[in-house]
């Protein structure tokens, strides 16, 4: 099978990479959060553009829908046509984006906004962690570095809570999408200064129908996950959405074995680490995406809590998380990928088995503060290792690729989560609820399954890294 001739790499892209990995990390936390930030200011935004549930619903799935779709793509055009240049391009856009849906004066504006903020963020995210590669290419800096991005990823999914009641309650719903604006110019002006400028390549020609396929079939899969949390299981859309991803999938393969120049080089699965570091990735982000939604909701409508308390609740967790991240590089010298890895995922089990004990009047300090924490410990170094994992052993050439699919992994997987486990937990409820459970203890007794069954799909992660290649 041929594959894509690597794109060369300077060998020096900045002689200032750990202010340069910085700015990258900054534009990254953006993206991050961006999933989740807007979820506070949800009522007020549908209050004032007159959308209905089913509408607001869409101010996330439109964002979410174009950034898994086209993540893969994004990554490939990164490594065809320069990760700087794409990744440029991408802040620009998201930049662009942020300001028109800040602006936006009806519904449509609004989704078509947040549309073209998953495209630019499907451009900026691999390009960003292909350049990360590319500035530490030794394994212990890398390491290091990975550190921080892991730390990043990790506090952008905690931190939109709080930063989202906190704009919104002092600035207006506006704010959510303004704040990017400012945030992305420092990265637009920092990056040209700080890294080298690609080397010039011939661009071989892009796999079309590679394209098309696999962005289908993303966004198919990702949005049969996002319907079913709006229409339930078995509705014949989220069904349809299903058949069209597994066909589009089976399509992409058979186009991929022939390419003279395939869009994803299905050799690249040859390589043990980077196939199982994204299944992890997957199983962790399934786990995580539906343990901040259902945290926000239990302390809110279980506990009383309102939304900047919530958000401020979930500071501990951010702070282990942040802590724990700076360390890990040097557990990994010391224990390895693989122990640190799954060490950490059993950490974050433990954390989530102790937290689906918590009562419907939980108290914080008691109850609450030492579970999050283990989580937010085991969350920090499981994003860490997992994003290393992913990209172990991957080429100059193939480095976009690579974020692409750590990023595609990742968004999948949270659907996947949100979609499944908020299931089994709205069916949890209604049970509890018909049998006469009074509301908050039946809330409590449906996220508790939810933490249980996020803890099953850790371990389940832990299991798959133990195949993993020692070092």
């Amino acid at each position: 099978m041929r594959t894509a001739t690597p794109t060369p790499v300077p060998t020096v892209r900045s002689s200032r990479r750990w202010l340069a990995l910085s700015i990258l990390a900054l534009a990254q936390f953006l993206v991050v959060l961006d999933a989740s930030i807007v979820n506070i200011a949800l009522p007020v935004l549908g209050e004032q553009l007159a959308m209905g549930t089913a509408a607001l619903a869409w101010v996330i799935t439109a964002y979410v829908l174009a950034f898994g779709g086209l993540l893969l793509l994004g990554g490939r055009l990164a490594d065809r046509y320069g990760h700087r240049r794409i990744f440029l391009f991408g802040t620009a856009g998201f930049v662009a984006a942020s300001a028109l849906a800040g602006l936006s004066l009806s519904s449509e504006m609004l989704l078509a906004a947040r549309a073209l903020q998953g495209v630019s963020a499907a451009l900026l995210a691999p390009s960003a962690l292909a350049l990360l590669t590319q500035l530490f290419p030794d394994s212990r800096d890398r390491s290091k570095a990975l550190g921080v991005w892991g730390g990043v990823a990790g506090i952008g999914s905690a931190a939109g809570v709080l930063l989202g009641g906190v704009l919104t309650a002092t600035f207006g719903w506006q704010s959510v999408f303004f704040v990017n604006v400012p945030v992305g110019v420092i990265v637009l002006v920092a990056v040209p200064l700080l890294i080298s400028r690609d080397t010039d390549s011939a661009a071989p020609r892009l796999d079309l129908w590679g394209a098309v396929t696999i962005t289908g079939a993303l966004v198919a899969v990702v949005g049969a996950l996002s319907a079913v949390e709006q229409v339930g299981v078995l509705h014949p859309l989220p069904l349809a959405l299903l058949v069209a991803a597994l066909v589009l999938g089976a399509v992409f393969v058979a186009i991929e074995r022939r390419a003279a120049s395939p869009l994803v080089p299905l050799g690249v699965f040859r390589n043990r680490n980077l196939s199982i570091g994204n299944v992890v990735v997957l199983l962790v982000g399934a786990g995580m995406v539906a343990l901040f939604f259902a945290l926000s909701v239990y302390m809110q409508a279980a506990l009383g809590y309102d939304a900047l308390t919530a958000g401020l609740s979930q500071l501990p967790l951010a702070g282990a998380l942040v802590v724990v991240a700076g360390i890990v590089p040097a557990l990994v010298q010391r224990l390895g990928l693989k122990a640190t890895l799954i060490g950490s995922l059993l950490v974050l089990a433990t954390g989530l088995v102790w937290l689906s004990f918590a009562p419907a009047d939980a108290g914080f300090v008691a109850q609450l503060i030492g579970p999050t924490l283990l989580i937010g410990v085991g969350l920090g170094g499981a994003f860490v290792t997992a994003t290393q994992l992913s990209v172990d052993g991957v080429d100059g050439g193939e480095a976009g690729l690579a974020g692409g699919l750590v990023n595609t992994s990742q968004q999948i997987g949270g659907a996947l989560g949100l979609a499944v486990l908020g299931t089994i937990a709205a069916l949890r409820t209604e049970a509890l609820t018909a049998a006469g459970v009074a509301a908050p203890e039946a809330l409590t007794g449906g996220f508790a399954w939810l933490f249980l069954g996020a803890a099953a799909v850790t371990v389940a992660g832990a299991v798959v890294a133990g195949f993993a290649r020692t070092e």
